[in-house]
């Protein structure tokens, strides 16, 4: 179903139906019992007409006899013999071999990948030697093929976390490793209802999408309509088309009423902000949430860390959110010699992941050692100053706006 996506997509899911042969009768023996009749020169009256068949038991005068043989052509309104019915999804794409307008993955000996579009009669050149797309296309993932100067690709589809890396970008795209763990953490199902603020590049609406499927719904805000057409396409280039699920809106979803979203209040599951100042749409969210629906915001420095997590807590709505990073570090594994890698990545952003009170319900205070230096002190005089009040000790300055 799509041109060239990478890893399993919305085609999968396809279910075939085999259409009947014309004149095949209807699998209840009628049809063979009037050929063997007609043939015979038999004279006996057929058996009566389904519901639905004719119109009150009249014909046209040039009408075949009521025990005429049924033709062999089709009905009007029937499926050509070959062809799936109108409204069957396209062949899955698992198994098959490579087709024009796919991305393919080739990785050389030391690793090195690129993705190309196979396109009849093009190349592909490197300083190893070009490779021809017409031998690659009819061929199946998993195989291997040599360059004009003798060196091996293997060809593959690539994964999502691969589409992510090398597709177009407007925006910072969200790593793999960020949009696992918010996938994750965020408990992001099968048929839940999700609302994304900040839709960038579509990286992680790819993510979101796999998640919730086609029974589910995803409603992105994206402000910059330059942004929100790279991420469209992105979309599209990796499902090979729209997604039934996904509705992408040009617009600041803190200017929008909670009602709007979803249409109803209160009927989102899942809300993810990946954006500049995420505590500026809290009431929307809060409005918008189921209760115990999950929020999660993706952000890139300490400082806003630090004043979204405060809002949360000040916003009254909200469980005590939960703060980290993730680190990925690959591995050089030789036979014996088995050693981190040098290089590794390290920070790219913050998830924090707080759930939605029931209404009128305040959360539990958390009790916890306070930390020196993050609270002024009672009755702090000139010497606690304004740099012990809270913008400092939470690192919110008047730049953090």
């Amino acid at each position: 179903m799509r041109a060239g996506p990478a890893g399993p997509g919305l085609a999968e899911r396809a279910d075939w139906t085999e259409p009947r042969a014309p004149g095949a009768g209807n699998g209840d023996g009628h049809g063979d019992e009037q050929g063997r009749r007609a043939a015979a020169g038999e004279t006996n009256p057929p058996p009566p007409a389904a519901p639905g068949e004719g119109e009150a038991g009249t014909r046209a005068p040039d009408a075949p006899a009521p025990d005429a043989p049924a033709p062999d052509a089709p009905a009007p309104d029937a499926p050509a013999p070959d062809a799936p019915a109108p409204d069957a999804p396209a062949p899955p794409r698992r198994g098959r071999p490579f087709a024009p307008g796919e991305r393919v993955q080739l990785t050389d000996p030391k690793g090195r990948r690129h993705t190309v579009v196979l396109t009849p009669g093009k190349q592909f050149h490197t300083h190893r030697g070009a490779l021809s797309h017409d031998a690659l296309l009819g061929s199946t993932e998993g195989t291997v093929h040599l360059s004009t100067g003798g060196t091996p690709y293997l060809a593959l589809r690539p994964l999502l976390s691969d589409f992510v890396l090398s597709m177009p970008r407007g925006a910072t795209v969200v790593y793999p490793k960020d949009a696992a763990a918010i996938v994750g953490y965020a408990d992001i199902f099968p048929g839940a209802r999700v609302l994304e603020a900040g839709a960038g590049s579509g990286a992680l609406s790819c993510s979101l999408l796999r998640a919730v499927g086609e029974t589910g719904t995803l409603v992105s805000y994206e402000r910059r309509p330059e942004f929100a057409e790279v991420a469209r396409a992105n979309v599209e280039a990796f499902f090979g088309g729209p997604h039934p699920a996904h509705t992408l809106r040009v617009g600041d979803l803190g200017e929008v009423d909670a009602a709007t979203v979803t249409g109803t209040v209160g009927d989102v599951d899942r809300v993810v902000l990946d954006m500049l100042a995420p505590w500026e749409v809290l009431p929307v969210v809060a409005a918008a949430l189921l209760p115990g629906g999950v929020v999660c915001g993706y952000v890139a420095t300490t400082t806003q860390l630090s004043r979204f997590v405060e809002a949360l807590r000040e916003h009254g709505a909200f469980t005590e959110p939960a703060a980290w990073e993730t680190l990925m570090r690959t591995w050089h594994v030789d036979g014996l010699a088995v050693r981190p890698d040098h290089r590794m990545v390290g920070h790219t952003g913050f998830v924090v992941t707080a759930r939605r009170m029931a209404e009128g319900v305040a959360p539990p205070p958390r009790r916890r050692r306070p930390a020196k230096g993050a609270r002024p002190e009672p009755g702090a005089g000139a010497e606690g100053g304004p740099e012990a009040g809270p913008a400092a000790g939470h690192g919110v300055g008047s730049e953090a706006g």
